[in-house]
């Protein structure tokens, strides 16, 4: 009764408005808001001499904005920039008064639909309709720049066009992100250096600090990414194991070992507790250049500090392992995770399949094989590889192709090593022939 008393005391027009909004509402709700009845009903819905609130209507926009494609409207946030020009089209009469939201949510459509072009456009449109830009809007200006590859122009409008009370850490995180993807870390650092300058609001947290060192290493720039590094925790950032994991990372991938152990210790120093993931990127490291007293060294190490060794590692230490002749280790290491309550994965099984290929063990592959099966492994074209490379080498091709068949029925689908593999038998037994 209560609701029928509401209504009653509500404009019909007014009324009508938000009715419609309720079924554009409820047909995207539902996937069946085909772009054809979004407009006729947003039409409508303009028509109506009392237009719904501009908070009603962002919120429609919003919702566009994150809508999942469906079958009836494959880009909710095209849609919801269509809708926008076509009731800008309409005339300043029946046009509802914008607030700032309206724009952030357009920006972000721009860039969500990746049309980064319309980004300045609607912030254009913002201006002129006396609407002030607020952080958000300038953050999604900034991204779609930066998307268009004017990541320049859009640290000018930072630097220097844009007013102070509103730019803040965010907005140089934006910048800095484009500027070290684009290969151009150390402009980010003079953009950083103007952050530490600004104050104590602006200042880089670790986030930003881990955008610019990760540049610098993609640049294989690494005395400068340590560099950084080491100002960051004298500026006061303190580090997470995330960071400092992903600095040992990157180290490791540059061969700098003796760094990566340098910033291990400083993990240490400071308290950080280093966790599986850290201490199994130090153990691939050592594996890579085959020092496997150090990769011994460092599991001894994780096992002291209560840290074990995951899957991952494992399959590191055989890779060592296998890489120095031992081989049978490397088998008695990946039966006894079992054991341990791991289970290998198909790079595990891929691992000692190699080794017995190597060998010429090809009972023990099938063994192994059918081991993978039971236990519900399922083999990845690296696997298949090496089985039928194996088999051709030794005149089996009988088998392997049994091999190539059961990797096609897998849905596994051959690359050039699977062609050339059997392409090279194939010749060879015709010339036998």
């Amino acid at each position: 009764m209560s609701r029928l008393q509401v209504r009653s005391f509500s404009s019909p027009v007014s009324s009508r408005a938000n009715d419609l909004l309720t079924e554009l509402h409820g047909h995207l709700g539902f996937g069946t808001l085909r772009p054809e009845l979004a407009h006729q009903l947003f039409d409508e819905m303009l028509r109506q001499p009392v237009p719904v609130s501009a908070r009603a209507l962002n919120g429609l926009f919003a919702a566009l904005a994150c809508a999942p494609p469906s079958a009836a409207c494959t880009d909710g946030p095209v849609l919801a920039i269509h809708l926008f020009n076509r009731m800008a089209r309409a005339g300043c009469r029946r046009v509802i008064a914008l607030t700032s939201h309206t724009y952030s949510i357009l920006i972000e459509c721009c860039c969500r639909t990746r049309r980064p072009d319309l980004g300045p456009s609607f912030f254009t449109h913002l201006l002129k309709t006396g609407v002030t830009a607020d952080i958000v809007i300038y953050s999604g200006l900034f991204k779609c720049l930066c998307d268009l590859k004017c990541t320049e122009e859009a640290l000018d409008m930072l630097l220097h066009r844009m007013p102070n009370d509103v730019s803040d850490a965010i907005s140089y995180s934006v910048i800095l992100k484009s500027l070290c993807d684009n290969g151009r870390s150390q402009l980010a650092l003079d953009v950083l250096h103007i952050m530490t300058k600004k104050g104590a609001d602006y200042s880089p947290d670790v986030f930003a600090y881990n955008m610019v060192i990760d540049g610098f290493f993609k640049e294989g720039e690494v005395s400068k990414a340590c560099d950084l590094f080491h100002e960051m925790i004298q500026q006061g950032v303190v580090p997470d194991v995330a960071m400092y994991t992903s600095i040992i990372n990157a180290l490791c991938k540059a061969r700098a070992m003796d760094k990566a152990e340098v910033v291990l210790r400083s993990m240490v120093h400071n308290g950080v507790q280093p966790d599986v993931v850290t201490y199994t990127i130090m153990i691939q490291g050592y594996s890579t250049l085959r020092q496997l007293k150090e990769v011994a060294r460092l599991l001894k190490v994780m096992r002291s500090q209560g840290v074990m060794p995951s899957v991952v590692t494992y399959n590191s230490l055989m890779t060592c392992l296998c890489k120095n002749g031992r081989f049978k280790e490397a088998v008695e290491i990946f039966y006894s995770m079992a054991v341990k309550g791991l289970k290998p994965n198909v790079i595990s099984y891929s691992i000692i399949l190699h080794g017995y290929a190597k060998e010429g063990s090809l009972v023990a592959m099938i063994d192994l094989y059918q081991l993978m099966a039971a236990e519900g492994v399922i083999p990845d074209l690296h696997c298949f590889n090496i089985l039928i490379a194996a088999y051709a080498e030794y005149g089996m091709m009988d088998v392997a192709m049994l091999f190539f068949e059961d990797m096609l029925k897998q849905g596994v689908n051959p690359n050039e090593v699977t062609i050339f593999v059997c392409d090279s038998w194939i010749m060879q037994n015709g010339q036998d022939g």
